[in-house]
C-alpha cells in the first residue's frame, strides 16, 4: 500500500516554454527521475517542459535556490524562461517583497527583476566559450552530416551546453534528426541543446530549439541567449536582439562587459495539487 503524498504545484509558462513549480522551502518531496518523467507526460500526467523547484539557498548571497529538471528527469544547470517564471511565482505567492532578487543555481548566482510592461529580466552572466567548460570535445570540423546535408555549428555555454546552427530557411529541415545526432555524438559528453537560427534583420532572429531531455520546445531562454551571442559575435546582428520563437518574443541585451540580459514574459496558468502515488510505479 503506497501512502498518499499530496503535492501543491503551480503551472506557468514563459513564451510557451511551460513549467510546473514546486515549493520545497519547508519540505522535501524527494521526487525521483521516474516520478518526474511520469508527471511530465502530457497524456497521463500534468505535462511540462521543465520542473522548477524552490529551496532554501545554501549561500548567504542568494535569496533562494532554484533547481531545474527536464521532462526526462535529468537535472540541468540553467533555464532562462524558467528563471523568469520562478521570480514571478515568488512575487505572486508573497515569498519575497524584493523587486530585485538573487537566486542560486547549479551554474552560479543569477539576478532577477521586473522590467517595463510586466516583463522579467534575467542577468544570465557571461557566455562560456572554453571547450572544457561547455563541455565540448572538438572534432576535426564543427559540423555534422544529416540526410546528406552538412550543418556547421558553434559550441557555447550559457550555463548549459548549446550548439548554434545558422540556416537560411527553416523549410524542409529535420530539426529532430539533427538535434538527436548532435546529442548522441561524442563531441558533447553532457549532451547539448541544439539551436537553429535564421537572421531576419540587423536586430531580429527567428529561432527553434531542440532541447536535451525535452525535445522541440516552443521557447528556450538560455538557447535564445546562446544564439544571440553567436549572432552578435559573428556580426550577423547587433545588440539588442529580438528573438522570435514559436511561443513568442524574447529580447537579449549584451552590455559592454559581455554580460547577457534576457527579457521576456512570465505567465501564471493555474494552481493545483497532485497525488504522488498516482505517478509511482506499482510494478
Amino acid at each position: 500500500m503506497i501512502k498518499e503524498k499530496i503535492i501543491p504545484f503551480s503551472k506557468m509558462h514563459g513564451a510557451g516554454n511551460d513549467f510546473i513549480i514546486i515549493n520545497q522551502i519547508n519540505r522535501n518531496y524527494h521526487l525521483s527521475a521516474s516520478n518526474i518523467q511520469k508527471i511530465a507526460n502530457r497524456n497521463f500526467g500534468i505535462g511540462f517542459d521543465q520542473l522548477l523547484i524552490i529551496e532554501k539557498s545554501t549561500v548567504d548571497s542568494a535569496d533562494f535556490k532554484y533547481r531545474i529538471f527536464n521532462a526526462d528527469g535529468s537535472e540541468v544547470n540553467q533555464c532562462g524562461n524558467g528563471a523568469r517564471c520562478f521570480f514571478h511565482y515568488l512575487k505572486l505567492k508573497n515569498l519575497s517583497k524584493k523587486n530585485i532578487m538573487t537566486v542560486e543555481t547549479r551554474s552560479g548566482i543569477i539576478k532577477l527583476a521586473y522590467k517595463s510592461d510586466g516583463l522579467v529580466g534575467v542577468d544570465m552572466g557571461k557566455p562560456i566559450f572554453e571547450f572544457d567548460k561547455i563541455p565540448f570535445n572538438p572534432a576535426s570540423e564543427n559540423s555534422i552530416k544529416v540526410h546528406n546535408e552538412t550543418y556547421n555549428f558553434h559550441p557555447i555555454s550559457m550555463g548549459n551546453p548549446h550548439a548554434v546552427i545558422k540556416l537560411d530557411t527553416f523549410d524542409n529541415i529535420d530539426f529532430t534528426k539533427i538535434g538527436e545526432t548532435l546529442q548522441d555524438s561524442t563531441m558533447f559528453p553532457e549532451s547539448v541543446n541544439v539551436n537553429f537560427l535564421r537572421v531576419i534583420d540587423d536586430h531580429r532572429l527567428a529561432l527553434k530549439v531542440f532541447e536535451r531531455g525535452s525535445g522541440m520546445t516552443l521557447a528556450c531562454g538560455s538557447g535564445a541567449c546562446a544564439s544571440a551571442v553567436i549572432a552578435i559575435k559573428n556580426k550577423w546582428v547587433k545588440s539588442p536582439v529580438q528573438i522570435s520563437m514559436d511561443g513568442g518574443l524574447l529580447e537579449i541585451n549584451e552590455d559592454s562587459s559581455g554580460k547577457i540580459e534576457l527579457i521576456g514574459p512570465a505567465k501564471f496558468i493555474f494552481d493545483g495539487e497532485m497525488n504522488l502515488s498516482t505517478f509511482i510505479s506499482h510494478e
